[in-house]
């Protein structure tokens, strides 16, 4: 039998997901330990009963009609078990040597460890491409964290980094262009001797210009696969909690959006927990406001409380600073924040957007898909226990071409369409699902869904699909909406990504410990685990393959855990020849069409890492670690090239008690350095693909 590691950090169940007290507070204000925001009594998957097998058999043509869319070794540590007997014979080597697998997933997967190092295959090499505190900007001076200013940190690679994104550069060789989030700050890791309770007003500056956008141009040095920032970049910029962002679309200008600094309800200044998002096809990135909530104090209305925003002071005390973060005072300031926001990382110049008719709420991901007709579909997530996914529709076609024209063009092209929420059918009957995660008795958790409008935005105005809630209440309280029309309460939705070689669309459902818990909602087919710490990946096809499709079937791809866990499924692949794999977060594609899939809060006792899934062909379900990261980080942002894998790895050392003088990490830098999020790049050796 495998033997799992101990699990490092706290101890078992006493943070959900497997976090670090730390990180639930300074991430997302300890949102797991609050109040279930969601207290609508929607109807679930479970209690409905399909007995239909006109509608099963009809959703299954569905699902099946695809057309094509639009350096270091691993590391072994004591307790860890060996690769190969960890993952299954399918792993070892053929007479020729070479490593079995699908195409993009044939290298020998590293064994869960706890080594505090990025670990990687036998064969692969890494780099650190940039890290918190590296000056990207000119007149930005060297990274020195004892003398660390709020000037400087805004000339500077900004901190815990989370979605990437590498855009091409057209006419200069062996560079792209890399976007990167930064999601929050951890103070307690930034500052020597910080004092909780009374902050200064430098460190709160300092966390301001840490938080937002990273623009950095990147090159490749072709005999190594090496990757470098380079410095000093026209193209290179920062946008952080202090810049100006420009609101867009139907909400923009409304009564619930104007504050005494703007009376125009149309700017606002900074962006905050930005977590996943995604790379349009017209060349722009979008960027999720997540955890935002956490950063404002005084929340006292029934809306408030519906997005988890707490009556007393926060953690770290910028509405002491900035009254605009004390709701007593600005009350609509809140209402400006929890958008998808749209970046060009080519014109160093522009605004950046966030686009109000993607809705508002804790935004996972906003990842696109064009319909047949140039259209773009955005998929997003609402990252909360029991709350929805969504789907946003343009009216508007994508043009192509690079003029100052066209570009305006496309950056309204998320201003102008439908809003839907998913709801969620099972087809087995309730009684089957019994929240342990055993299979009903067709063999699988599926089901049809249908997406509900929610409301339109014209050039001329916009309409609400709701009853009783005018369009701009849709828009900005967009999940009491989804709470009208009874939307599927799910596992903490948290990246969605359309395959390019299929078209299915992939949901990474993190975890859910409250899953059945008292008076919150059981199990269903959905998510068919109570008390659920392991998560799922949902996969969903639109009718027809069309991504404006209202209707679409779906099925649980994975049931994340332990493969010897009987509550486990791996798309019917055989168990025992799987790496286990807990709290899927992030997901990504490479070129063969495999599925990519970071961690976070990983409850089998290793780090957080990456692992790569086929999702066709006979090996449907084979699931390899890739690689871990270091002691108490995650993994974010996967990119998936051809011969080169991209991951952010975010708070590393964040373990209770740690600190500046109490360091519970040394990467990347080691011993008698501060603790640094990062980026990595990893290659193969011999220079050849990743992965074949």
């Amino acid at each position: 039998m495998r033997k799992l590691l101990p699990l490092i950090g706290t101890p078992s169940g006493s943070h959900p997901g497997g976090r670090s007290a730390m990180t639930c507070r300074f991430r997302c204000g300890d949102a797991c330990f609050h109040e279930v925001p969601n207290t609508s009594s929607n109807e679930y998957v479970g209690d409905v009963i399909a007995g239909a097998l006109s509608r099963r058999s009809m959703m299954r043509a569905a699902a099946v009609v695809t057309v094509a869319a639009a350096g270091a070794g691993a590391v072994n540590v004591a307790g860890a078990p060996d690769a190969n007997a960890a993952a299954g014979t399918s792993y070892r080597g053929d007479k020729n040597g070479k490593t079995r697998g699908a195409r993009g997933l044939r290298f020998a997967p590293v064994a869960p460890n706890t080594a505090d190092a990025v670990t990687v295959p036998d064969g692969y090499r890494q780099n650190v491409v940039i890290r918190w505190g590296e000056p990207i900007l000119r007149g930005a001076p060297a990274f020195d964290p004892e003398k660390q200013t709020a000037k400087a940190q805004a000339g500077q690679f900004g901190y815990n980094c989370d979605f990437l994104s590498l855009l091409p550069l057209p006419g200069e060789r062996n560079r792209q262009l890399l976007v990167a989030n930064h999601e929050y700050t951890d103070e307690v890791l930034m500052f020597r001797g910080y004092d909780a309770d009374n902050p200064t007003r430098e460190q709160v500056e300092i966390a301001w210009e840490a938080h937002g956008l990273s623009a950095v141009v990147v090159e490749e040095d072709p005999r190594t696969g090496k990757l470098t920032a380079v410095p000093r970049h026209h193209l290179n910029r920062r946008v952080t909690a202090t810049s100006e962002f420009r609101l867009t679309g139907p909400a923009a200008g409304s009564d619930l959006v104007k504050t005494s600094a703007d009376p125009s309800g149309s700017k606002v200044f900074g962006t905050l927990n930005n977590c996943s998002g995604g790379t349009t096809p017209w060349g722009t990135t979008l960027h999720g406001e997540e955890n935002f909530n956490q950063y404002f104090a005084g929340g006292s209305r029934a809306t408030d409380k519906r997005y988890g925003i707490g009556t007393a002071g926060t953690e770290r005390k910028w509405e002491s600073f900035d009254k605009r973060f004390d709701l007593a005072k600005e009350p609509n300031e809140v209402h400006r924040f929890g958008y998808v926001v749209e970046f060009d990382p080519y014109d160093p110049t522009s605004t950046p957007r966030k686009h109000t008719a993607l809705g508002r709420f804790k935004h996972e991901a906003a990842t696109v898909r064009l319909t047949h007709d140039g259209r773009p579909v955005v998929y997003s997530g609402d990252d909360e226990r029991f709350d929805y996914f969504y789907k946003f529709v343009s009216s508007k076609r994508m043009k192509r071409g690079s003029s100052r024209a066209v570009r305006e063009h496309n950056l309204s092209l998320l201003d102008e369409g439908t809003l839907y929420v998913a709801k969620l059918t099972g087809d087995s009957p309730a009684i089957e699902i019994d929240g342990t995660g055993k299979l009903p008795a067709d063999g699988e958790f599926d089901g049809s869904g249908e997406w509900i409008p929610l409301a339109t935005a014209t050039a001329d105005g916009a309409v609400s699909h709701v009853d009783g809630m005018t369009a701009e209440e849709v828009f900005v309280f967009t999940r009491l909406a989804g709470d009208k029309v009874g939307a599927t309460k799910m596992d903490r939705p948290e990246d969605i990504e359309p395959s390019p070689v299929t078209g299915k669309v992939y949901v990474a459902l993190t975890n859910n410990t409250n899953r059945g818990v008292g008076s919150n909602a059981k199990a269903d087919e959905a998510n068919p685990r109570n008390a659920n710490k392991h998560g799922q990946v949902l996969e969903l096809t639109e009718r027809w393959n069309r991504p404006e499709s209202t209707k679409f079937a779906w099925s649980l791809f994975l049931v994340a855990g332990d493969p010897e866990d009987p509550a486990t499924y791996f798309a019917g692949f055989p168990k025992d020849k799987v790496s286990p794999i807990s709290c899927p977060d992030n997901v990504a594609f490479d070129p063969y069409g495999n599925l990519w899939i970071s961690t976070d809060g990983a409850q089998l006792g290793s780090h957080d890492g990456l692992f790569g899934v086929a999702t066709r062909g006979a090996r449907r379900g084979e699931l390899k670690q890739f690689l871990t990261v270091p002691t108490g980080a995650e993994t974010c942002g996967p990119i998936i090239q051809d011969r080169r894998v991209l991951v952010a790895v975010q708070h590393p050392g964040e373990l209770d008690g740690a600190s500046v003088e109490k360091p519970a990490s040394t990467w990347p830098d080691g011993p008698g350095t501060y603790v640094r999020p990062a980026v990595v790049a990893v290659w193969r050796a011999d220079g050849c693909d990743i992965g074949v």
